[in-house]
């Protein structure tokens, strides 16, 4: 058939994807506890842009555990509800959009007997509202921006964390 989008010239209708990897100094099970299981009080701590953060199902965080959030991102507030989609402890972690249509990521890998893991993190924009068509560029440009401050937020925070539980052993 045909894509209307692309005959108007309003933009890509393809998905906006931010990626970015880096080395934490943490094992994949202390990563992903702090990513995965403790994800309500720390998402804001690498995130600063999430002014409030809720999780609306009981319980420790699983598969199904439904949150919401407020950000305020380059001066535009929004609010979205997500859910925990892919929870594999130690591997991989995914939080989708319920009321937009977003992606996040967390891939962890093993690189050197539970001493470090490579934290690979992205973020895709499923859909761009015709209104945002124009500056698909600096939509993109935003999206890679903050995987890479989203990782490098990450690492800082747990191997700062991990250094202070060390020396107060």
């Amino acid at each position: 058939m045909f894509n209307l989008g692309n005959m108007l010239n309003l933009g890509s209708t393809e998905p906006i994807i931010g990626r970015a990897s880096t080395l934490v100094e943490c094992s994949t099970k202390d990563l992903f506890k702090y990513l995965g299981e403790d994800l309500f009080q720390n998402y804001p701590k690498w995130s600063p842009e999430v002014q409030e953060l809720e999780q609306l199902t009981p319980g420790p965080v699983q598969l199904g555990t439904l949150g919401r959030q407020v950000r305020l991102d380059m001066g535009r507030r929004s609010e979205s509800r997500f859910k925990i989609f892919t929870f594999e402890p130690g591997v991989r972690l995914v939080l989708a959009g319920v009321s937009d249509p977003f992606r996040c990521t967390y891939e962890l890998q093993d690189m050197n007997l539970e001493k470090s893991t490579k934290l690979t993190f992205s973020f895709e924009l499923l859909e761009l509202l015709v209104v945002m068509r124009p500056f698909e560029g600096l939509v993109r440009s935003a999206i890679k921006d903050g995987a890479e401050r989203t990782v490098q937020n990450i690492k800082r925070l747990v191997e700062a964390e991990k250094s202070m539980q060390s020396s107060a052993t």
